[in-house]
């Protein structure tokens, strides 16, 4: 009985040690805040933003078919109210080129715009598509690609009227998917235990085993079209870039307190930008070698799980229960070299 004791003795005060330590970080700070909490008028769970080529107007969408648009940079917004056959639709992507935009959703939705969103037509979808839209590329007029929750990618050249399939070929529901600017795709599946990658000209997806045990979060294309990912514990990694099928070592930004990280984005060829729960957000300065952290975003209450560059003077992350953060350029370039 007393030996149980001891050991229950050593667990908590095991326990004990490790929950001291997850306040705890050795990760210098970042000299200043370049981040911006913008008031949006929803709580409604916020999924992607889009600009059109006036990079004042722009468009915000989420579930229970939120739609907020700005004119203004992203400093404010406004809730748009679309006539559509049932509230509940979420939108999941949205994308312009020029004037002409789309807006992909579920169940099975695709809107379409050539006026800049003053008004909105719904693109009828057949009712074989392989699962639901996620994602929409707008790539010039009357031309865009759309994936589906599966993995099915389809694209049109005549403004939606009609579709051909690049791939047919389900890979199986997908947690996360991204497309790369040379159309690439890479998907993580749902449960984290794989990945597939797709490119123009093949017929099937190319799966791949994680290169651990630890479940992947998400994955994306570096800035010169590597492989990034980010895995359960705090875990970032990026693929060789003399050698594309092989991972270089993996890195840990913030080991003491590892929560999880949810996305990465490039604002520059140098600095990338990692956001992840409770507030979390670090940033590398030099490519993934060092990081630093965003400490006066600790206090935002919220999952950062999405950030989204236009532009080195344009950013967005999002975050749940309605939290948006704004790049600002001003706020950065007043600020003292890191140490």
């Amino acid at each position: 009985m007393q030996s149980i004791l001891k050991k229950w003795q050593s667990f908590v005060a095991a326990l004990i040690v490790v929950i001291a330590c997850i306040g705890c970080s050795s990760v210098p700070s970042i000299s200043n805040n370049p981040w911006q909490v913008i008031n949006v008028p929803t709580k409604a769970k916020l999924l992607d933003i889009g600009f059109t080529n006036n990079s004042q107007h722009g468009y915000l969408v989420g579930g229970n078919a939120t739609l907020l648009e700005t004119n203004d940079g992203g400093v404010t917004w406004q809730p748009l109210k679309l006539e559509l056959d049932d509230p509940r639709y979420r939108f999941n992507s949205v994308s312009f080129s020029g004037q002409e935009g789309w807006i992909a959703g579920e169940p099975s939705l695709l809107l379409h715009t050539t006026d800049e969103g003053k008004s909105w037509s719904r693109i009828a979808l057949s009712e074989k598509l392989p699962g639901n839209p996620i994602a929409i590329t707008a790539i010039a007029k009357n031309t865009a690609e759309m994936a589906t929750d599966v993995g099915a990618i389809y694209q049109t050249t005549d403004g939606g009227q009609n579709w051909k399939a690049n791939l047919e070929a389900a890979v199986g529901v997908v947690r996360n998917l991204e497309r790369s600017p040379d159309g690439k795709y890479i998907a993580v599946s749902a449960k984290g235990s794989f990945y597939s990658t797709w490119e123009p000209g093949q017929n099937a997806w190319q799966p791949h085993n994680r290169n651990s045990s630890r479940r992947l979060e998400n994955m994306g294309f570096t800035n010169d079209g590597q492989l990034w990912l980010l895995a359960r514990g705090g875990q970032v990694q990026f693929s060789d870039p003399t050698k594309p099928e092989e991972w270089l070592e993996a890195e840990y930004p913030e080991l003491s307190t590892s929560w999880g990280l949810l996305d990465l984005a490039y604002r520059t060829p140098d600095e990338i930008w990692v956001g992840g729960g409770s507030g979390n957000l670090l940033r590398s300065a030099d490519g993934g070698k060092t990081w630093e952290k965003d400490r006066d975003v600790e206090t935002v209450a919220a999952n950062l799980y999405k950030i989204v560059f236009f532009s080195p003077d344009q950013g967005f992350i999002i975050g749940d229960r309605g939290v948006l953060l704004k790049y600002n350029p001003k706020t950065e370039a007043t600020a003292a070299p890191a140490a």
